[in-house]
């Protein structure tokens, strides 16, 4: 309905999907996979939302529990995605709208970028070593 080809990780859900334009896979590194997508459509876990900003792609969050809500709502802020979709209203219709802002509007793409180059320029591990050496 996108006009897209996906990407499906199977994970702890067993998802998967059918078709000439769809692809299920097992275990990817998402530092492999995600910097070659359009958009990465993800629960919003934190790992899984860094390593979306990190990549550099648009996001349609789709929280499920606990703090992905949070995360969700940071990526629409952060104007990496175009609004959450909720897991009780995700249906073909609302996921391919979601896809189509956050793949043919240029302001998450752009966005998305500027965020990820920035991410990628931090060096998170020694602020991480200076703070905790701060404690002691």
């Amino acid at each position: 309905r996108a006009g897209l080809r996906g990407v499906i990780q199977r994970g702890w859900a067993g998802l998967a999907a059918d078709g000439e334009d769809m692809l299920t896979v097992d275990e990817v590194p998402h530092s492999l996979l995600f910097p070659e997508l359009a958009a990465v459509v993800h629960h919003c876990g934190a790992g899984t939302t860094a390593a979306g900003v990190r990549a550099g792609v648009p996001a349609v969050p789709v929280p499920v529990q606990f703090d992905e809500g949070f995360w969700a709502q940071r990526l629409v802020a952060a104007g990496v995605a175009p609004g959450v979709v909720p897991l009780r209203g995700l249906t073909a219709g609302t996921l391919a709208a979601a896809l189509v802002r956050a793949t043919r509007e240029p302001l998450f793409r752009d966005r998305a970028r500027e965020l990820g180059a920035r991410v990628r320029e931090e060096d998170g591990v020694s602020q991480v070593v200076e703070a905790v050496g701060r404690l002691a």
